[in-house]
C-alpha cells in the first residue's frame, strides 16, 4: 500500500534531516508512493510521505527511477523562471529554477555519486530539494 500524500504546511514547512544508513527502507515507500501517484507528479520528496529526513525519488525518463539521499547542489546555471503544482499543494505556482545543474548524493547502498541534471529532470530535482529545506512554491 502506498504512503499518503502529507498536506499539512506547517509540516511540510520544517527543515529535513539527513539520512542515516538506518533509513535506507524510504526508498522502497518512495517508490511505492511514485507508482501509486504516478499519473499527477515526477518526483517526490521524503516530507510528503509524512519523513523528515533528506530522501527523494524523481523520474529522469519514462522507467527510470533514481532515490537519492541527502542530496547537495554542487553548482548551478542558466537560472529561468517557470510554474509548478505539488502534490502536497492546491494550484500552480511561479518558480524560478536552473537549467542545468551538478548535484552529489548517496545512492541506496550508500555510496557517494555525483550527477549532471538538465532541463526537466533538473527542475524536478528542485522542487524536491526545496522540500528539505521547508520551502513550499
Amino acid at each position: 500500500m502506498a504512503p499518503e500524500i502529507i498536506r499539512d504546511q506547517v509540516f511540510l514547512s520544517q527543515p529535513s534531516l539527513p539520512v542515516t544508513p538506518m533509513d535506507i527502507g524510504l526508498a522502497d515507500s518512495l517508490r511505492a508512493a511514485l507508482a501509486a501517484n504516478r499519473e499527477r507528479c515526477v518526483g517526490l520528496a521524503a516530507n510528503m510521505i509524512g519523513h523528515q529526513k533528506q530522501a527523494m525519488i524523481i523520474s529522469l525518463a519514462p522507467g527510470l527511477d533514481l532515490v537519492l539521499f541527502n542530496p547537495t547542489i554542487l553548482s548551478q546555471s542558466e537560472p529561468y523562471q517557470t510554474e509548478e503544482g505539488c502534490l502536497s499543494l492546491d494550484g500552480i505556482r511561479p518558480t524560478k529554477r536552473y537549467r542545468k545543474i551538478q548535484i552529489a548524493y548517496w545512492d541506496q547502498n550508500f555510496q557517494q555519486q555525483e550527477l549532471d541534471l538538465e532541463g526537466f529532470p533538473a527542475q524536478i530535482f528542485q522542487h524536491e530539494w526545496d522540500h528539505f529545506q521547508g520551502i513550499l512554491i
